[in-house]
């Protein structure tokens, strides 16, 4: 009998990895929504964020550390993860909008195919600057001590107090953003933009304006949630496409354009990829040998978002929240 507290371990890490799909999703949902832009270069602005925290941290740590970034495969000394964090917003948004004016303009009235395939050249072109600038070995950063240690929750469950710091920003951040595009004046352009960019044209609205703003907030969510999640595993060149593929499925399973979707959508996927790697193996080893049970269940447990994503689909062709063609 599996531990009443590792299931509840487990459940609280799937809403971790859920919010954190959510930052990501959230951008890449409205991009796609508003201006019907295929990104795939989205996750290069998540690799973005966790370098540029990983750069201040590093710049702001101690006063023996040579140089202004982290040594390969070093964790990097103490320094301030704060002003790492805001670093990281405005670096990846900086970015998202430089690419946007400079690039995805030009992209808007072409098909999907040019779409993928420029933001596929951005995937090599950031890849190889970031190689460049801090090298192809991963960087460590710390958990911040004020975030550090344990809380004890009900059960008997000592659990991170940083990861439950990641769960209670990603639902704030899902609270403001579901704010502003329902109840401000961007928003409400946001969301008309999304129903007929010609309109908003016409009367006055400075489409041009809105679309990169709109690219630069989902660009800053996305280095949010890089940066957040680099204290978790590593910071390393590449580390945006894997997340970038989940991103995609979770504005799938939630409708593309809905905020609320993305969120539902991630947490959804969140859990039951984490549920699906604890329970599957155990349940594969009551007829299996320990290490055919392991593979086995780690390789169904891989599938289980897609069975997920593909079960909505058919009974809801445009997502949880999505428009229905």
């Amino acid at each position: 009998m599996m531990p009443a507290t590792l299931i509840a371990e487990q459940v609280l890490n799937g809403l971790q990895f859920g919010v954190m799909l959510f930052l990501m999703s959230a951008g890449l949902t409205l991009v796609f929504g508003v201006m019907g832009l295929i990104n795939l270069a989205h996750g290069s602005l998540y690799m973005v964020g966790a370098f540029a925290c990983a750069a201040v941290v590093a710049a702001t740590g101690s006063s023996y550390w040579v140089g202004p970034f982290p040594s390969p495969g070093v964790v990097a000394p103490p320094g301030s993860f704060w002003l790492g964090l805001a670093a990281s917003l405005a670096a990846a948004a900086a970015a998202g909008a430089l690419v946007e004016v400079t690039l995805m303009r030009r992209l808007y009235q072409r098909g999907h195919l040019d779409q993928v395939l420029v933001t596929f050249a951005l995937i090599l072109v950031f890849s190889e600057g970031i190689r460049w600038i801090f090298g192809a070995f991963p960087l460590y950063l710390d958990i911040p001590p004020s975030l550090g240690g344990t809380v004890p929750l009900p059960g008997g469950l000592d659990y991170p107090l940083y990861r439950l710091v990641i769960i209670a920003a990603g639902l704030a951040v899902a609270a403001g953003l579901f704010q502003l595009v329902s109840r401000t004046r961007l928003g409400m352009r946001i969301r008309a933009g999304e129903s007929d960019r010609e309109m908003i044209a016409a009367i006055g609205v400075n489409i041009r304006a809105l679309y990169t703003a709109v690219f630069a907030l989902g660009a800053a969510l996305a280095g949010f949630a890089g940066a957040v999640i680099g204290s978790i595993t590593s910071v390393e060149v590449g580390m945006g496409e894997p997340v970038l593929i989940l991103a995609f499925v979770v504005i799938v399973i939630g409708g593309i354009g809905s905020i609320k979707g993305a969120l539902v959508g991630a947490i959804l996927v969140g859990v039951t990829d984490t549920m699906g790697r604890l329970l599957l193996p155990a349940l594969f080893a009551t007829f299996l040998e320990p290490a055919d049970a392991a593979a086995t269940g780690a390789s169904l447990a891989s599938m289980l978002i897609y069975l997920l994503m593909a079960l909505i689909l058919f009974f809801r062709p445009g997502g949880l929240f999505g428009k229905v063609a």
